[in-house]
């Protein structure tokens, strides 16, 4: 989820705050210059140009180049900083970064103090986790050593790295931390109508979630979830989506080759099957596709109503 992405979803509306994708620090601290360019909103007092705020998020290994990268991006104009120790990905994890850290709770301290002492006090920071790597045995200890480096919020993913995305988020252990810490937790997994955000909210104890690939199959998840809540009427959006599709392909062909651009129409595409029947039903015709132009005009023949 880039920049594009973000404007689309914040332009639509119904989140409270939006959080950037994880710059990777490795061998060198990153610079000012690089959170301006890989997070374009730093620019705009770290707000999309709808009003919502993003935080600026982190993965890295290295204490120090942390610290110093996280220093940089509010030089930047970040105004949150958040670090993933969540993402799964082997080749992230093979470079040390991510979920392979909740193997070592003593490093995630450093790199969770690092930063916070490095930071001005009024700069939140705030870390993701799942609930571990092979299994869930460091899970209290990793929460205890996030929260003990000045961490101020946690997001947990209810799946260790070694379930993937497999089915069901176990949104249990989730409660158990809330019951556990004071900082705030803000559960995520699973999470893809009210029933789903209901349950967790009853099963977990939290008042604070995070929607991720739920907002990439429906973007109109957190104005649903919202009516939902109030008792209002959820409306079929297929009528929307050509016009929304339209919208985001003009966004990515501003930053965005016509590779680059067809290639993320399409993987968009690939989300969306879940929610809109339509692309479903065609995703094959709409991946043969050879130009933005050519799926462009699918869509619309596909999606009339």
């Amino acid at each position: 989820m880039d920049h594009t992405m973000r404007k689309l979803l914040s332009q639509i509306g119904g989140m409270d705050y939006l959080v950037s994708e994880f710059v990777r620090v490795t061998q060198y601290s990153i610079p000012a210059h690089t959170f301006k360019r890989l997070i374009p909103e730093n620019k705009n007092k770290a707000k999309t140009e709808y009003n919502h705020p993003v935080h600026t998020q982190l993965l890295g290994s290295n204490a120090e180049l942390m610290a110093e990268s996280a220093f940089n991006a509010v030089k930047a104009g970040a105004t949150h900083i958040d670090v993933n120790f969540g993402c799964p990905a082997k080749r992230v994890n093979g470079h040390g970064g991510g979920s392979v850290l909740l193997q070592a709770p003593n490093t995630l301290y450093d790199i969770m103090h690092a930063i916070r002492k490095t930071l001005p006090t009024h700069i939140p920071v705030s870390a993701k986790i799942r609930l571990g790597y092979e299994d869930e045995t460091l899970l209290f200890d990793n929460v205890a050593a996030i929260e003990s480096a000045g961490t101020e919020k946690l997001t947990i993913h209810g799946r260790t790295k070694k379930d993937g995305y497999k089915p069901p988020a176990r949104w249990e252990k989730i409660g158990e931390i809330q019951d556990k810490t004071e900082m705030t937790v803000v559960a995520n997994g699973d999470i893809i109508d009210a029933g789903s955000l209901l349950r967790c909210q009853a099963i977990t104890g939290c008042n604070h979630f995070m929607i991720g690939r739920g907002s990439l199959s429906n973007p109109f998840i957190y104005q649903d979830l919202r009516a939902a809540i109030q008792g209002n009427t959820i409306e079929n959006h297929q009528r929307e989506l050509v016009a929304l599709f339209t919208n985001y392909t003009k966004s990515l062909q501003q930053d965005y080759d016509e590779v680059a651009t067809l290639g993320r129409l399409k993987q968009w595409c690939g989300h969306l099957r879940f929610e809109f029947d339509a692309i479903k039903e065609n995703l094959q015709t709409l991946r043969r596709c050879k130009s933005v132009s050519e799926l462009s005009i699918v869509i619309k023949s596909i999606t009339k109503a």
